[in-house]
């Protein structure tokens, strides 16, 4: 029975890239992690493993590093997008290449009152995030986003009026904690140069704003109300896609003890927990 090589493409995932900007009276820390991958005419490497149209996923690893310095000037939209075209460039053979990057939050250690200006902390969850996809021939397509942006509000959440049946045992509640890790990222519309950097800011702004003052009747409800936020505070902005993981807060029963718990005491559980996502759209 004949057979063919279907879709496939290739690539270099978790290139980690640190780039120190040395100044006169401070340097500048980026950090990030570079995913690379090429689609295009790659049949006979799979099929006859002809290697000839073949960049090396170390090439990709290499030119990340190499245009480091003059192309991660600003967000990392620009650098990707510079990445994206050096590798259809570089590869004939490729007419896709799609670059994801993700940086790593630092801040300045603050010293005697002061922020240091060599010395830097770090182990934030958060991080700016973002995808070029460039097809040759045609302008790249962007997305951009925030991950690990960690909100819980102690009130001002409600989850009731859901389907039960015979394996329901969740309890109605009008007052609970919630909390969530969220990811959002979005696209612009047609046409627009958009300002990637000043746009995260707003963005981000917009999304906390929402969810702490939305009166929120489930974690879908947020999350609209999130997007929509979004969308009126960044005018360059088409769709905007949220992942947002319930992440749990159980009232500890404390009655065993004789002691009243109203709603003081919680545990934390990391697993399982609900995952809800959904993408928010102009018009």
């Amino acid at each position: 029975m004949p057979v063919s090589m279907g879709p496939n493409r290739y690539g270099k995932d978790g290139i980690r890239l640190v780039l120190v900007r040395r100044g006169a009276d401070e340097d500048e820390l980026r950090d990030l992690t570079v995913d690379v991958r090429l689609e295009g005419d790659f049949d006979r490497v799979h099929t006859d493993g002809d290697n000839s149209g073949v960049l090396p996923t170390d090439t990709m690893r290499s030119t990340v590093y190499a245009l480091a310095q003059d192309s991660l000037t600003g967000a990392i939209e620009d650098f990707g997008a510079a990445l994206a075209a050096r590798f259809l460039d570089a590869a004939p053979a490729a007419g896709v290449a799609e670059v994801t990057l993700r940086e790593h939050a630092w801040g300045r250690a603050t010293v005697s009152g002061e922020p240091h200006p060599h010395t830097f902390i770090g182990g934030f969850a958060e991080g700016a995030i973002a995808t070029v996809t460039e097809r040759r021939g045609a302008a790249p397509l962007v997305r951009s986003g925030i991950a690990g942006l960690t909100v819980l509000k102690t009130t001002g959440s409600a989850f009731s009026g859901f389907m039960r049946d015979e394996f329901t045992v969740l309890a109605e509640t009008e007052d609970r904690i919630l909390a969530s890790e969220v990811t959002a990222d979005w696209t612009y519309l047609d046409g627009h140069a958009p300002a990637y950097a000043e746009t995260r800011v707003a963005a981000r702004r917009a999304l906390l704003e929402a969810f702490a003052t939305h009166e929120s009747k489930s974690v879908q409800h947020t999350l609209y109300a999130m997007g929509e936020a979004l969308l009126a505070a960044c005018a360059d902005v088409c769709e905007v896609s949220m992942r947002m993981p319930n992440k749990h807060h159980i009232a500890v029963d404390l009655s065993r003890f004789g002691i009243d718990n109203d709603r003081a005491v919680f545990v934390a559980t990391d697993r399982p927990f609900g995952v809800i996502e959904g993408t928010v759209t102009r018009g």
